[in-house]
């Protein structure tokens, strides 16, 4: 695993791609030992092509689970590079791209994917946009419904088309941020939705639990992903993570066993926690 305290001034268009990235960040390709604690679960990943949800997909297939992966159409070369790894591990990965801000789009990722897969027992809803700006008065109206849409409609709508599949011991886990308790002014659009993630995940976990299925949310720090060079400037990206209590940024696979637990069986009894994953920051 390479060192992530210092990491050289870089940009990408956004959304970036990992192949790009210097240092190339850790998502559990020769770094994770398998246990085999998710054998013959199928999990869909929303965000699935680079970063956490590339880690995600890359350890669940490692711990024995086959995933269906959703990504952005301009994400496509990231997404087979993923689905590559997922197979290179023995497991079986399905390729869905899905622009998520409409119910519509939702409701076809949910039906094509349990048809795909023969089922689904595990909803990760990672995918999420931002774009930073300095000063209030320069957020575009169109970024804010982007935002919403991405982040917080599409995890909603997932839920809800998913909730009869995964009755009787599945379980949905979100991606909020450490955002949420310690928002940045230039990510307010960004830091408000994954508040409004953590009080959703509370919530469906309050109304979802007599169905028996588990709701539960991963707030990560700074993760070293192509969204902070895509989405941040130069000068910002060389001290990426530097204020953290662990002094450095961390790796998508420190996040994704995260998102192990919270989907196997030795998490039976949680829900509608979430789980800080942060290099020390609080998450109160």
């Amino acid at each position: 695993m390479s060192e992530l305290s210092s990491i050289p001034s870089q940009q990408q268009e956004w959304p970036g791609t990992e192949a790009a990235l210097d240092p190339h960040p850790d998502h559990g390709e020769r770094s994770w030992t398998p246990r085999g604690r998710l054998t013959g679960k199928r999990a869909l990943i929303t965000g699935g092509d680079s970063g956490i949800g590339r880690a995600i997909a890359v350890v669940y297939a490692k711990e024995g689970a086959d995933v269906a992966i959703a990504f952005l159409p301009q994400e496509e070369a990231d997404a087979a590079e993923t689905a590559r790894l997922v197979r290179e591990a023995g497991r079986r990965c399905s390729l869905f791209p899905t622009d998520l801000r409409t119910h519509d789009a939702c409701a076809t990722l949910a039906e094509q994917a349990v048809a795909e897969l023969g089922g689904l027992d595990v909803l990760v809803c990672n995918a999420a946009f931002q774009m930073t700006y300095d000063e209030l008065e320069k957020f575009p109206p169109e970024q804010i419904e982007r935002t919403f849409a991405t982040n917080v409609f599409s995890t909603f709508w997932l839920a809800q088309a998913l909730a009869k599949e995964l009755e009787g011991g599945g379980a949905i886990i979100v991606t909020t941020s450490i955002q949420a308790y310690s928002p940045s002014s230039h990510l307010l659009d960004y830091a408000a939705t994954k508040a409004a993630l953590n009080n959703l995940t509370v919530n469906l976990a309050g109304e979802l639990g007599s169905r028996g299925i588990r709701v539960n949310a991963v707030a990560p720090g700074p993760i070293w992903t192509p969204l902070i060079p895509a989405t941040m400037e130069p000068e910002k990206v060389k001290t990426f993570g530097a204020d953290t209590p662990l002094g450095r940024a961390g790796h998508p696979v420190e996040v994704a066993a995260g998102f192990v637990f919270l989907a196997s069986d030795e998490a039976s009894y949680v829900s509608g926690t979430v789980l800080g994953v942060t290099g020390g920051k609080p998450v109160f």
